[in-house]
């Protein structure tokens, strides 16, 4: 069943897409006759909500280019990067994007003033689509947990300009990540919500460039198996995972500098949840634990917790959204001192796949030093970063 569904989900998806790039190659298409018009938007309509949102059915509506989507349980944000995407969309004159499902007698067919499109009518195809929606899947698309945008150890790419205030040894550095979070297996979990197993790894690098070479002074590898889940109006979520960190420092800076290296290396869990309000607010927090660590004579208890702030409305035509966020992590190793981080900035979208996006945020910390090798020392940064998620 699972081939079949991937087949059919991916037809109706590249159908959508090749539609489109049709329309924009050849001038003759770029306009479609009246009755082919509707039939056309809602082709591609349809791949967008189904890949992106998980939306399939009946759903939308199309009538002379007039889009109309009921958007069930999504929450402000997401209604207003369904309104974003499909108003780019060739043919489309309008997007209403409603609250609720589509009412029951335009479901039925009866009376309906607005004419539907549909999946092409292949009766097990679609029960087999909807079959997935609600059970296992491999390898699946996206991630229920989202991103931290101000957690200084989230994996993810990014690089970094970093201004150290009054440190002895750096004044000038470069952070650089690279990581991501994969799928593994997901499926349905209690309260009409899914579960996901993910695998999540990410190298965590920060470099002197006032020093010739510009040498590298510490690198974290970071490796970890969260286990997510999202209920179905996809405001609460949860994540609790196990993972590894190791901390090297630089060999041109250990030679330069002759300081003392620490082995730092540990096993920890952490449990975070995760909530979304109306209008772009989440707020977040959680425990961790060190399972396994050395030094052996750090203590082992810490909590996290944090604010985010994404728009709910776009500018520049639906690419820039601005962001804030605040997170604060507090160690039982320092007392239980706040660790404080800052960002803001805006966030670029990628109106042909949502989940790509591009902050540029300036950024501020003050707290125990994220980078392991110095993690019993104090830092102060102000910087400018760009962090890309896919």
């Amino acid at each position: 069943m699972w081939p079949q569904t991937l087949l059919f989900r991916r037809t109706r998806a590249l159908g959508g897409t090749l539609a489109l790039l049709l329309a924009f190659a050849s001038p003759s298409l770029g306009a479609p006759p009246p009755n082919t018009s509707d039939a056309f938007v809602a082709g591609y309509v349809a791949a967008v909500l189904e890949r992106e949102f998980r939306l399939t059915g009946p759903v939308f509506e199309v009538q002379n280019g007039v889009v109309t989507v009921y958007a069930g349980d999504l929450n402000e944000v997401q209604q207003d990067k369904i309104a974003s995407i499909l108003a780019g969309v060739r043919g489309v004159s309008a997007v209403r994007v409603t609250e609720g499902a589509r009412p029951a007698e335009r479901q039925a067919g009866g009376g309906a003033s607005i004419p539907t499109w549909s999946p092409p009518a292949d009766s097990s195809a679609v029960a087999a689509a909807a079959a997935e929606d609600d059970g296992f899947e491999v390898l699946p698309r996206g991630n229920l947990f989202d991103p931290l945008i101000a957690d200084p150890r989230w994996a993810h790419f990014s690089a970094a300009y970093q201004y150290f205030v009054d440190d002895e040894e750096i004044e000038n550095a470069a952070a650089v990540s690279f990581g991501e979070t994969f799928g593994l297996l997901g499926g349905p979990a209690p309260f009409d919500g899914r579960w996901q197993l993910d695998f999540q790894a990410a190298v965590f690098g920060l470099f002197d460039m006032d020093a010739e070479s510009k040498d590298l002074i510490n690198a974290d590898y970071w490796v970890g198996l969260p286990i997510s889940y999202r209920n179905k109006s996809q405001n609460f979520a949860a994540m609790l995972r196990v993972f590894h960190q190791s901390s090297h420092l630089g060999d041109e800076f250990l030679l330069r500098d002759r300081v003392d290296r620490v082995n730092l290396s540990y096993e920890a869990t952490d449990l975070k949840l995760s909530y979304k309000f109306d209008h772009g607010f989440r707020v977040y927090g959680g425990l961790g634990y060190l399972l396994h660590v050395e030094p052996s004579g750090i203590d082992r208890f810490s909590t996290q917790v944090g604010v985010e702030y994404v728009a709910p409305f776009t500018l520049g035509g639906g690419l820039v959204r601005p962001v804030a966020a605040a997170d604060l992590q507090n160690r039982e190793e320092s007392n239980f001192a706040s660790d404080v981080s800052l960002r803001a900035g805006v966030q670029f979208e990628s109106a042909a796949e949502l989940s790509q996006r591009v902050q540029l945020l300036i950024e501020y910390f003050n707290g125990r030093n994220p980078n392991g090798q110095f993690y019993d020392r104090s830092l102060e940064y102000i910087g400018l970063g760009a962090h890309v998620y896919f």
